[in-house]
């Protein structure tokens, strides 16, 4: 297995929890898969909603399939154009973040925590991480080399299931400011 992996850019999004698309999309709504994402069973829904903080709003994809709690993941940018902090957390840790309003076409939410900026991280298998030597959990350091502005990134979470498949996830300020653009690819390093 080549050591390197596939580096992706997450776009702001949200996920939902049954209770809350029936509010947002109508009781018997369902969410229609749009794309297929990396890892399996993910897919980008074609039905949007708006996030509304206290100084502005954006609009989201919502990412299927449901979750237990609807939580919005956001860049540090995005957080400053909603008005809130930019907390960051792995994806599900949504205790003591900011929450937000969520509008639908049918309904509206309000979420008390749920705003998070992803905390960047790699998802492996278990044969995937032990190639690479990692273990769930581990804080590793990933160079992504680009034309212009390679980077190495410290504070990556290795995340291992066998429900997985070898991607990075960076949020949009982090793929930007490494120039991010078409197939990327990372490598952990030892510094």
């Amino acid at each position: 297995m080549s050591k390197k992996f596939m580096v992706e850019t997450s776009a702001r999004h949200i996920h939902v929890s049954r209770s809350d698309f029936e509010t947002l999309f109508g009781k018997d709504a369902v969410l229609h898969n749009k794309k297929d994402l990396s890892q399996p069973g993910q897919f980008a829904c074609e039905e949007k909603v708006e996030v509304v903080g206290p100084r502005g709003s954006l609009k989201m994809s919502i990412l299927g399939p449901e979750r237990p709690a609807t939580q919005v993941e956001v860049s540090a940018s995005d957080a400053r154009t909603l008005g809130v902090p930019a907390v960051i957390r792995e994806s599900g840790n949504i205790e003591d973040t900011p929450g937000c309003k969520v509008i639908g076409p049918c309904g509206e939410v309000e979420i008390d925590n749920g705003v998070i900026v992803a905390k960047r991280h790699i998802h492996f298998t278990p044969a995937e991480a032990a190639e690479q030597n990692v273990k769930d959990k581990d804080v590793v350091w990933v160079k992504i080399e680009t034309p212009e502005r390679s980077l190495i990134f410290g504070d990556v979470v290795v995340r291992v299931s066998d429900k997985f498949a070898a991607a990075m996830h960076l949020d949009t300020d982090e793929a930007n400011a490494a120039g991010c653009a078409g197939e990327v690819t990372g490598e952990i390093v030892n510094l």
